[in-house]
């Protein structure tokens, strides 16, 4: 940034500071396509494909701060560590909401388990937040993203019909 130690604590008051904020400012700027499209499916699959190209934006960092920052932290720092986890837990109650409603307006099965569905595509979100920071090319993210969504149908399938499956 230029700016000695003395102006960035008189500017953010401390590290700690500046990091809430590049995260506060970070998070502002990602799109958030939960509620604007018709289906919980198109949805989702908005949400990867937006984060994929987030992800890939060169005017930024590769990869996902929010999921790939302080996951090793002192205990100094545990609590930099927990407010992410609680961003990354913000995301999930919003897709739990999201699968919810589909289910509620008929577009995923009445008996989805949404907990594991949120679970498997925040699973690949965060996944490809690595591969993206490890420098995989948007080919390559859009094809994982299109992959997850070939198993919407079996994701979203009943918890009765995939047991069945499984066997």
């Amino acid at each position: 940034m230029g700016i000695g130690a003395r102006s960035l604590y008189t500017a953010f008051g401390s590290k700690e500071e500046l990091f809430r904020e590049a995260v506060a400012l970070y998070g502002s700027a990602t799109p958030r396509p939960m509620d604007r499209l018709r289906t919980a499916r198109e949805a989702v699959e908005a949400m990867l494909r937006q984060r994929v190209d987030a992800n890939l934006d060169p005017a930024t960092p590769l990869g996902c701060m929010v999921v790939l920052a302080a996951t090793n932290v002192t205990p100094d720092n545990v609590h930099v560590r927990d407010m992410l986890a609680e961003l990354r837990a913000r995301d999930r109650a919003e897709l739990l909401a999201r699968l919810e409603r589909g289910r509620t307006d008929g577009d995923i099965p009445a008996g989805a388990d949404i907990d594991a569905v949120a679970s498997f595509y925040l699973t690949v979100l965060h996944g490809l937040a690595i591969r993206t920071r490890d420098g995989c090319s948007r080919a390559d993210a859009q094809r994982v993203v299109d992959h997850a969504m070939h198993a919407w149908d079996s994701v979203t399938a009943p918890t009765a019909a995939r047991s069945i499956v499984e066997t």
